[in-house]
């Protein structure tokens, strides 16, 4: 695989990921496998010189959803760097004092107390936007209901529950019924509940971590160290996070003792904190796009375990790669429960040597579900399949960026209608609500859906037919059907990302559709060096696109769905004329006058320039608040003739239209 397509596939996992933990507090793997694909991307990136709009390293987190209140925070929350060396954190403080603290595991919440009293509470949400949950936080066991201070505080802690509480919640459950995996997400669904007598019967605590802001009679109180504003909460009532002042000679101690430590800890902790002790240093070093200076956390070495592998199976997908998935003993990683690890490819497979009955060692890094990291015995006796699993049809093995992949070449197999349809529907396309893929395989299977364009008929064509499937009645019938009716009212960029064109996902869609003026038909028409040209895009998924549109088939469909759907007007701002209109910015270092690389991006786009992520002769500015640096980047720019500019040159340039001085 290349670097591009490794980035596009880590960037969708990732967001998976950050879907999943964010709207419904769902853990779909370990804080620490985030982070080791996180950090995959991140080098990548600076390999490539190349940053997607839609990368998690430009963003923070996923837009909440829930039916809680929603609230913008003052400051955006940011996330922490992070490093596994512990050399690396000693380092960190380069001679200053540092506390250093559990990295606790739980719900990020900032509490408001005005009066005395608490007056709000919301959680961290996607960072910049959170959900007010302010009558369950007042149900926290340690929250205190009135506080010393009269003024304004704010202050941002963990609400966590503690393993023994963890325990007689579980142990409480019916027989019968499923289990909490685990106590942060446990804790996040007790949180974020809409009865706050659920959140009460949870146990749920809070542990303070940072002060915000503490003001009074027009006037802040002042702190000089971390660790003074943590007595002084302290003092206010409030159980504080466990904490230590280190140098960076007693980093390495203070680390070994919270290892010995996490065994009896009672709160959930996935890693450490460390923190400049001395406020205004630290408030002067500034953030980047993503990451305050003044701290960093420091996780903990992956683990690894042997077990015995019991099963290879071959799951197909809507493309027609059939993946292989390794099924074994089940084996305890980082705190879960493992029993299956994606091999990802014939390859991998052969070089492995698997066999049934191989003793393997498993981990947890680089992947999004638990690696095979060497096989013990190697027997080699895994047969690859020469038939599909699902259709039948005889299997073909294909060579893809030199690995060998096993592919299902028939075009009726069933499982490629089902994703094929499930993409379509799915919420960052058509948003048809309640269209599940076992619904959709009844309505494939009985002969009522062929094409996407199919479902806006189903009310006036295949009512009889539908309702007599099993489970769905009338009611479901009607229901179904109006909330088809409802996804016709869509954006381009939905429609053309429900099309299931390779390697385009929403954000690309965006971007393909901004640069068209929101005109399918004028992206059905381009040529693919036109498709390359746009930001984001280049010549792999411009290929992608042409190939798609190219297809009499492919071309018929979208023409039948735009006669289905409507777009809602959009009205565009021309905007005045700049000297950015027209020209190719890339974008590198940290920010000041922009939350993160992603708004500046929209920003220069808004005003008709274009952002690459490398410097080539084509850049016609460098945008680096560290002119004078020694970056590849500003020596690539310097060796090219490309001015690099500061963002308030920039910012110049946009509003005047004369260039930098």
């Amino acid at each position: 695989m290349d670097d591009i397509k490794r980035m596009d596939e880590l960037i969708r996992i990732l967001d998976e990921a950050s879907r999943a933990y964010y709207q419904t507090g769902t853990e779909i793997m370990p804080n620490h496998e985030y982070d080791a694909l996180y950090d995959e991307l991140l080098a990548l990136e600076e390999k490539t010189g190349m940053v997607r709009a839609d990368s998690p390293t430009v963003k923070v987190g996923y837009e909440v959803m829930s039916e809680l209140p929603k609230e913008r925070h003052a400051a955006p929350m940011l996330s922490l760097d992070k490093t596994k060396d512990v050399d690396a954190l000693a380092g960190f403080l380069a001679g200053h004092e540092g506390v250093l603290s559990w990295k606790m595991d739980g719900l990020t919440v900032v509490l408001t107390y005005e009066n005395h009293e608490l007056l709000k509470a919301v959680t961290r949400g996607n960072g910049e936007v959170g959900e007010v949950i302010t009558p369950n936080a007042k149900t926290f066991l340690n929250v205190p209901k009135k506080i010393p201070f009269s003024g304004r505080l704010i202050l941002r802690g963990e609400a966590v529950i503690r393993y023994d509480d963890f325990d007689v919640v579980n142990a409480s459950l019916p027989e019968g019924e499923e289990k909490y995996k685990n106590p942060r997400n446990l804790c996040s669904g007790s949180v974020r509940q809409l009865n706050s007598a659920v959140t009460a019967a949870r146990r749920v605590r809070f542990y303070a971590f940072a002060l915000i802001s503490a003001e009074e009679d027009g006037s802040e109180k002042e702190f000089t160290l971390v660790t003074d504003q943590f007595d002084w909460l302290a003092k206010q009532g409030f159980d504080v996070v466990e904490h230590y002042k280190v140098t960076s000679d007693t980093v390495p101690d203070q680390v070994k003792y919270f290892a010995g430590a996490i065994k009896e800890n009672p709160v959930p902790s996935d890693g450490l904190v460390l923190t400049l002790n001395d406020i205004a240093y630290g408030r002067s070093l500034g953030r980047t796009a993503k990451f305050p200076r003044n701290a960093i956390a420091f996780k903990w070495a992956d683990e690894t375990a042997e077990t015995t592998l019991r099963e290879i199976f071959w799951s197909p997908s809507r493309t027609g790669r059939i993946n292989p998935v390794a099924v074994f003993d089940p084996v305890e990683l980082e705190g879960t429960t493992v029993t299956r690890a994606s091999v990802h490819n014939v390859s991998i497979v052969e070089q492995l040597k698997l066999g049934i009955g191989d003793t393997i060692r498993v981990y947890k890094a680089n992947m999004i579900i638990p690696q095979i990291a060497e096989n013990l015995t190697g027997s080699g006796k895994t047969p690859i399949p020469d038939t599909c699993p699902i259709c039948g049809a005889k299997t073909q093995i294909r060579e893809e960026n030199s690995a060998r992949e096993l592919y299902c070449p028939s075009a009726e197999c069933p499982i490629k209608h089902l994703k094929a349809f499930a993409l379509f529907v799915s919420r960052d396309a058509l948003n048809v609500d309640g269209l599940s893929e076992a619904t959709l395989e009844k309505l494939i299977g009985c002969g009522a859906l062929h094409t996407p364009d199919d479902l806006f008929h189903l009310k006036d064509t295949q009512k009889e037919r539908v309702i007599a499937l099993e489970g769905i009645g009338e009611k479901s019938f009607d229901n179904l059907t109006a909330a088809i009716e409802a996804a016709r009212e869509t954006t381009p960029a939905a429609l053309l990302y429900g099309l299931g064109i390779a390697g385009i996902g929403p954000a690309n869609a965006k971007v393909l559709c901004r640069a068209f003026g929101q005109d399918l038909l004028a992206i059905a028409d381009a040529k693919e060096e036109d498709l390359a040209a746009v930001s984001g895009i280049g010549p792999v998924l411009a290929a992608s696109v042409r190939a798609y549109m190219s297809d009499e088939e492919n071309l018929a469909l979208l023409k039948r769905l735009l006669a289905e759907v409507h777009f809602p007007q959009v009205e565009e701002s021309a905007g005045e004329q700049t000297q950015v209109s027209g020209k190719t910015f890339v974008i590198t270092g940290s920010l000041n006058s922009f939350e993160n690389r992603k708004q500046l991006v929209d920003y220069i786009e808004s005003l008709g320039g274009k952002v690459s992520g490398s410097v080539s002769a084509n850049t016609d500015y460098l945008i680096n608040n560290d002119t004078t640096s020694s970056s590849s980047k500003n020596k690539k720019a310097a060796q090219l003739g490309v001015p690099v500019i500061s963002e308030e040159e920039f910012l110049a340039l946009a509003k005047t239209g004369a260039g930098p001085a």
